[in-house]
């Protein structure tokens, strides 16, 4: 990453042509874009679309940045301005349901979305796990690994994964609500 006071630079280099500055001033500065516009838009593929509009439009716009703010700040400015863009662009334009002829359910979709509404919940619950139980738990429950398999992963014998497993899985029923585990 470039020192502050050379953006300013290489934004000018970019005004007379000079790729390599651009390119310079954009890895600097990618990651956080999309980061925002990810968080303002809410969807992967949105954000993606308006960072490269942000970097366009900063190519584009270079000759008129004053120097009044730093260089960053004038990228994530127009980072947000181009998400509120797309948002006003997406209201405009509501799409409409296709068809129920066009577009015929899908029983696992809908398993899927159910099953996705509750993983925030088990993530939440497995964040309080101590270490050793929440290690196991996922190891044998998430990712499916074998007693044996977890106990090597985990450097411990197989009656301990037994019983960190036992425990664990207690632990997260209780804290989902569901206190008929054994």
């Amino acid at each position: 990453m470039t020192v502050p006071g050379n953006e300013a630079e290489l934004l000018a280099r970019v005004v007379i042509g000079d790729r390599q500055a651009f390119e310079l001033v954009m890895r600097n500065h990618e990651d956080r874009v999309f980061s925002v516009c990810l968080r303002i838009l809410g969807d992967r593929e949105r954000a993606l679309d308006a960072t490269q509009d942000t970097f366009l439009t900063v190519f584009r716009k270079a000759r008129q940045f004053e120097g009044r703010s730093a260089v960053g700040t004038w990228i994530y400015r127009i980072a947000v301005n181009t998400c509120y863009d797309q948002l006003r662009r997406m209201q405009r334009r509501p799409t409409e349901r296709f068809p129920e002829h066009l577009d015929p359910s899908d029983p696992g979709a809908e398993q899927e979305i159910e099953s996705a509404g509750l993983r925030p919940e088990i993530e939440a619950a497995l964040a309080v796990l101590s270490p050793d139980f929440r290690n196991a738990v996922i190891l044998s429950d998430l990712e499916g690994l074998s007693l044996p398999e977890v106990a090597d992963v985990l450097g411990v014998p197989v009656g301990t994964v037994k019983s960190r497993l036992f425990r664990g899985r207690r632990l997260l029923a209780q804290r989902l609500g569901n206190q008929t585990m054994s």
